[in-house]
């Protein structure tokens, strides 16, 4: 059911997207361009790309708030912690220890500089 509505989404944000596109500008973006009036000028009437685009819009809406419904279920209970199969540590190191290094078979310089190259390990 969720991939339906996913598909769903898709088609109608591409499609908002094309009749968005189509519509004629009405000039009034960023005060360049249009026909004259204003705000003394009446509300247009509604053409029938703007009546499709608007339901377009309520539809994409519907369908965002179904799939976050969706998804609020698919994550109720978990973590994501879970999710990775990795688990958080249950207690700190005692103070005053170091936590293991994983051994990759190299040992630190001997010398300490940082410019020393790593030393393979001799077992």
């Amino acid at each position: 059911m969720e991939n339906v509505v996913l598909i769903i989404h898709l088609l109608l944000a591409l499609s908002l997207i094309g009749v968005v596109l189509l519509q004629r500008s009405e000039g009034g973006g960023l005060g360049m361009g249009g026909g004259g009036g204003g705000a003394t000028a009446g509300r247009p009437s509604a053409t029938p790309l703007g009546k499709v685009t608007w339901l377009l819009a309520i539809a994409f809406i519907c369908t965002s708030l179904t799939l976050t419904i969706f998804a609020a279920a698919n994550a109720s209970g978990t973590s994501i912690m879970d999710r990775l199969g990795g688990s958080a540590p249950t207690e700190a190191p005692a103070e005053g220890t170091t936590p293991a290094l994983p051994t990759d078979g190299l040992l630190p310089p001997p010398s300490g500089g940082s410019d020393a190259p790593l030393v393979p390990r001799a077992d």
